[in-house]
């Protein structure tokens, strides 16, 4: 088979075998600048490093929350900066790649620095594109920049990230950012050479130039601003620059004021009102051999382009790809948003939750791509039963939600609902053929049905099974009978409260496995109520009520103490040293003081602190400086903090950074299709690379089946958890299917 990569890492590889560099080794950096060398070398390039600074920060701002540095050299391959994600500066740092210290393809191998100054060309190196295996992890970019108008190549700049992030994306923004970085360099070599005068004069360059005279009339505008602003020399000449939106203001304050002002952006619109620009506007004083000020110039430079990739980008990341509509993630910010709001004006507002019948019946006879057209087609329905204050977001798959704003009661969101309904009864057209699927929807409404995202999406999607259990094609309101009647209710409390002073509960433990060696690792402990009367009592039964009552903290505290007892108790006895992980409440992470609360009961059970660890969900975390707060707390204890549901709450992972937390758990709504959908495989891959970019462990939970493990083995997932292995044992089981046999039998 032919080898795909590009001729010159070939040729790269090549020499560095020639070189007799070893792939398995960390590259040694010989040549490292001295402090003194360092500040002469930031003296000569200081003009240029101000320039460049200035157009990484903007790159950094449009990728904020993506893990990447950028590093900046000279010429020779020296690095002369280095800005971006800390965690990847210190894995970076750890290879000896810091300031002063210079690239050779002699002792460096492939790379992307000195490929690009010697191809003069943009380069990108994905994985084993590199000569040395400690960088196939990464994914890097590289662009070199010159003085364009004497071609003399000044460095390059490159991006570095994770290999499970690469995107050609990446090097359009870079390529975008050194051409605008060019444009400045010439500018400002042109200002260092120039007088004003003369260089606000020169049509030649690409910036559009404004100049006034001392009472603030225009008195020179040129080729390229005329070009850029669609306005003629002859209209706009003798004005006022007052007049001149929006630079006018800041044209005339350099008059008044002798401000100055650089690199201000600013939307223009041309002339002819059809289109906009976004440029990057300087404005200066003009003084006279006696330093007073005679006039002002105003220069700007077009930087639409860069400016499109940045809101593309942003696009991007808050829309699902397939239909164009709001994602999971602007979902739960603006419904976040919408609680801020509501709490402050006593707004309400309602949570439509739909989901599409036998959908999956489309992508086993028509095919996926087929299924992805209904998609777009559904979504396109749904926006037209829409009032225009409505948001609609794709949730993934086939579900879809629907914010509905100001309803003081469940009319408008009916209505909504109903003409769904109605729309749905036209048939889709897919390959020329009719194709009729209906939709369910669950109904919930702020505050009545609850008081955080959370209970108002359980509840909405309650409602929306229910709707499907009466027969789908219809919706249903979220009525708490739905989980059980006033009186079943009433009986369950009273019940609920004895099991508490008897402590009628049991715990079981579910299995963690280490998806390389097949050994278990730790253990889920899950709380069941022993009720006398009715058995076996779920979870799902009893937790709602247990936390609308408050009764949930002394449960919780009792499941603590009883999972801390039992892994004591398993270690006295020989068996293998695990972690067992124990659920926490929204009610008990924000109690005060719970730091002691475990202290005391690891104290008092006599467990090693880095065998438990404690479960917390996305949305407890919504403060998230409290939240640091508490996590920090009882990360000091020693114990290990999980985030469990991962991906389905708010949190981004730029908020992960601040949160002292161990391990990541996949919910199990992501693996359940990570075979079959597109949408859910790419956001496990990219939750398992940047969590362990972020140095944090990630285990897969609602594992069932061969291909789901395969997948995730393949994706480098951590650990696993599912009925795959077992469902929740009680601790007698537990030992003797596992702890007298670590290792689950059979394991590949």
């Amino acid at each position: 088979m032919a080898n795909s990569k590009p001729q010159y890492i070939l040729d790269s590889h090549n020499k560095s075998r020639e070189y007799c560099l070893d792939p398995d080794t960390i590259p040694i950096f010989e040549e490292n600048l001295s402090h003194k060398d360092l500040l002469r070398k930031f003296s000569e390039y200081e003009d240029v490093l101000k320039v460049v600074r200035f157009f990484v920060k903007k790159l950094l701002d449009s990728l904020k929350g993506n893990p990447i540095l950028i590093v900046v050299s000279d010429e020779n391959g020296v690095v002369l900066d280095m800005e971006g994600d800390e965690t990847i500066k210190q894995t970076v740092n750890q290879l000896g790649i810091r300031v002063g210290v210079r690239f050779t393809e002699e002792t460096c191998g492939t790379n992307v620095i000195n490929l690009a100054l010697s191809q003069c060309v943009p380069i990108e190196l994905i994985g084993d594109d590199h000569y040395h295996s400690c960088l196939f992890s990464s994914a890097c970019y590289s662009v070199p920049f010159h003085y364009t108008d004497k071609n003399n190549l000044l460095g390059s700049i490159s991006i570095m990230t994770s290999v499970g992030l690469a995107d050609p994306f990446y090097l359009t923004l870079l390529t975008m950012a050194v051409d605008s970085i060019e444009r400045e360099l010439l500018l400002v070599k042109q200002n260092q050479k120039l007088n004003v005068l003369n260089q606000i004069m020169i049509n030649s360059t690409r910036s559009g130039i404004i100049m006034t005279d001392k009472e603030g009339f225009i008195i020179e505008f040129n080729d390229v601003a005329e070009q850029l602003t669609g306005l003629k020399k002859g209209l706009i000449r003798h004005q006022a620059v007052r007049q001149f939106k929006p630079m006018g203001q800041y044209i005339s304050d350099v008059i008044e004021k002798g401000s100055k002002y650089e690199n201000i952006q600013l939307m223009f619109e041309r002339q002819n009102g059809k289109s906009k620009f976004v440029c990057l506007f300087d404005a200066l004083p003009i003084y006279d051999e006696h330093y007073d000020i005679i006039g002002a110039f105003g220069q700007f430079r077009d930087v639409t382009q860069l400016y499109e990739a940045e809101e593309k980008y942003n696009h991007l990341a808050y829309h699902d790809d397939l239909t164009g509509l709001p994602n999971r993630r602007l979902f739960y910010k603006q419904i976040n948003e919408m609680f801020e709001g509501a709490e402050q004006n006593q707004n309400s507002f309602a949570i439509l939750y739909i989901d599409l019948d036998r959908f999956k019946m489309v992508n086993d006879t028509l095919g996926h791509r087929n299924g992805d057209i209904l998609l777009q087609e559904v979504a396109e329905r749904l926006k037209n039963c829409l009032e225009t204050d409505c948001m609609l977001a794709r949730m993934g798959g086939d579900e879809f939600t629907i914010i509905v704003p100001d309803a003081s009661g469940p009319e408008v969101a009916v209505s909504i609902a109903d003409a769904i309904i109605q729309k749905f009864k036209r048939s889709f057209t897919i390959q020329g053929h009719d194709f009729h699927i209906t939709a369910s929807i669950g109904i919930s409404l702020y505050p009545s049905d609850g008081q955080d995202a959370e209970t108002l999406m359980i509840h909405a999607d309650t409602a929306l099974y229910k709707a499907k259990e009466t027969g789908k094609n219809n919706y249903m309101l979220y009525v708490p009978s739905m989980n059980q009647s006033s009186h079943e209710k009433l009986a369950l409390d009273s019940s609920l409260r004895r099991a508490v002073e008897r402590e009628e509960w049991v715990l079981h433990y579910q299995p963690q496995i280490d998806i390389r060696t097949g050994e278990v690792v730790g253990v889920e402990a899950l709380i069941r109520w022993l009720h006398p009367e009715f058995k076996m009592v779920s979870p799902a039964e009893f937790i709602p009520l247990a936390e609308e009552t408050g009764l949930i903290v002394p449960i919780g505290e009792w499941a603590l103490k009883q999972a801390c007892m039992q892994n004591k108790k398993w270690q006295d006895a020989g068996y293998p040293q695990v972690r067992v992980a124990v659920n926490l409440s929204t009610a008990q992470f924000m109690k005060k003081n719970l730091d002691q609360t475990v202290a005391h009961v690891l104290a008092e059970t006599g467990l090693d602190p880095k065998y438990l660890e404690l479960e917390i969900t996305e949305t407890m975390t919504m403060d998230v400086e409290r939240s640091s707060q508490i996590l920090d707390e009882l990360s000091r204890l020693g114990v290990q903090i999980s985030i469990d549901d991962f991906g389905t709450g708010y949190s981004s992972l730029n908020y992960l950074k601040k949160f002292s937390i161990h391990r990541l758990k996949i919910d199990r709504s992501f693996v359940r299709d990570i075979t079959s959908d597109e949408s859910d495989a790419r956001i496990v891959g990219v939750i398992i690379s940047m969590a362990h970019h972020l140095g944090l462990n990630v285990i897969a939970e609602g594992v069932e089946t061969a291909e789901q493990v395969a997948f995730l083995k393949e994706q480098q997932c951590d650990e696993i958890q599912g009925y795959y292995f077992s469902k929740p044992l009680t601790a007698e089981e537990l030992e003797e299917k596992y702890f007298k046999n670590r290792t689950i039998m059979g394991w590949r």
